[in-house]
């Protein structure tokens, strides 16, 4: 019969440490964040040297055996831990019995100019991290090249943001702290169209679809969860533009607005450049 695995004491100070990154000002202190849950953990072990260490109850790694072999074969040292010390670390109500530390992603603003970007999401004076997650899930889904968090928005590697963009957080480059006059005027000197989403905005998102004007480089600013985006935000934009409510509904919230209209753009780029496969031949 083989000896039961030796459990990392809740006591160690590698514990603490990670129970510790659930705070901002350790996080930043430190450049380390978690990621919580197995798919988060797997796309930690695939982006490069990200993944530090990881910590697994017995069950978690037996089931998850793939995503710990990927852990240990990126470098990362891997912990077996009870389930209280899991719950300990983890900020979710019920966790899944996998927890990764992580290195910050976040790049340089200059980087992401470089690159050329044609499809970019702004996000000034987003709040809610939840939100703020989710919508940089959105922007992965829909293509984009890069996401800007200015220096007003959320922490970028707040627990519920990592959590609601389901690893997308390792998918494309983020750059955090800008100033949302210098992101503007830095995509608009690169060849970028600004476009601020509003729901007063003075130009419709069907008119702009049928103006054909939206298949050019193009990035969508959007503004904070209760009161949007101010007036000097607004008047440093190319088009202030609202998506139309065919139906009864108030509004749409942060989240749904940036699908819709990274959408729109996404389709919009392809069509004028040729719809990309997504299969090979």
């Amino acid at each position: 019969m083989s000896p039961a695995p030796e459990l990392i004491s809740p006591k160690s100070p590698r514990v603490s440490a990670a129970r510790r990154l659930a705070k901002r000002n350790f996080r930043g202190k430190e450049r380390l964040f978690l990621a919580e849950g197995p798919q988060a953990v797997r796309e930690a072990a695939g982006h490069g040297q990200t993944l530090v260490e990881a910590f697994a109850t017995v069950d978690a790694a037996e089931r998850y055996a793939d995503i710990v072999g990927e852990a240990r074969a990126a470098g990362a040292r891997v912990h077996l831990a009870d389930e209280d010390v899991i719950a300990d670390i983890s900020t979710t109500v019920t966790p899944q019995g996998l927890v990764g530390v992580c290195r910050f992603l976040d790049v340089p603003f200059e980087e992401i100019l470089a690159a050329k970007p044609r499809l970019v999401a702004v996000l000034a004076n987003v709040r809610d991290p939840g939100n703020a997650g989710t919508v940089l899930r959105c922007a992965d889904a829909a293509g984009a090249e890069a996401v800007i968090l200015t220096d007003a928005s959320v922490d970028l590697y707040n627990p519920k943001s990592v959590r609601a963009s389901v690893g997308s957080h390792f998918h494309l480059p983020v750059a955090v702290g800008v100033p949302v006059e210098q992101a503007v005027q830095g995509l608009k000197d690169a060849g970028v169209r600004i476009l601020a989403a509003d729901g007063a905005g003075e130009d419709d998102l069907d008119a702009e679809l049928d103006k054909g004007t939206m298949g050019t480089p193009t990035a969508w600013v959007f503004g904070n969860e209760a009161w949007g985006l101010p007036e000097e935000t607004r008047a440093l934009a190319d088009a202030v533009v609202r998506v139309p409510i065919h139906g009864r509904a108030e509004s749409l919230n942060l989240a749904t607005a940036a699908a819709v209209c990274l959408y729109a753009s996404a389709r919009a780029q392809r069509a004028a450049g040729g719809c990309r496969s997504v299969t090979s031949s």
